[in-house]
């Protein structure tokens, strides 16, 4: 199982987990919704106290991993299969440019 951390403008906005069956669930955290209702990260998922779940990565999150050239250079410097779509999210979007970054929740951070 692997988390990370979703922060907006540098706030805790939620939880995203692929389990190791290979499915998804994005949470936002519960500060964030309560004084932060209006600043969604996409349309497709408002901010709302609910599991949003889905077998594959969220298309969000999809659109912040790099492409083209900038893909294979990511996916060879840290060895990652640019089919492990979490993996490069991990690797890559801790400083996306943008309001939005995705940090690793390592085990031992739980």
């Amino acid at each position: 199982m692997r988390k990370a951390k979703v922060l907006y403008n540098d706030r805790l906005a939620g939880i995203l987990v692929e389990s190791d069956e290979g499915e998804y669930t994005f949470t936002y955290n519960k500060e964030y919704v309560i004084n932060y209702p209006d600043f969604f990260l996409t349309f497709t998922m408002p901010v709302i106290d609910k599991v949003y779940k889905s077998n594959r990565l969220f298309p969000f999150f999809e659109c912040l991993i790099p492409e083209g050239w900038l893909l294979e250079i990511a996916s060879n410097s840290w060895k990652i299969n640019k089919n492990d779509r979490m993996g490069l999210l991990l690797a890559c979007c801790q400083n996306c440019i943008g309001a939005v970054s995705v940090l690793p929740i390592r085990e031992e951070d739980d």
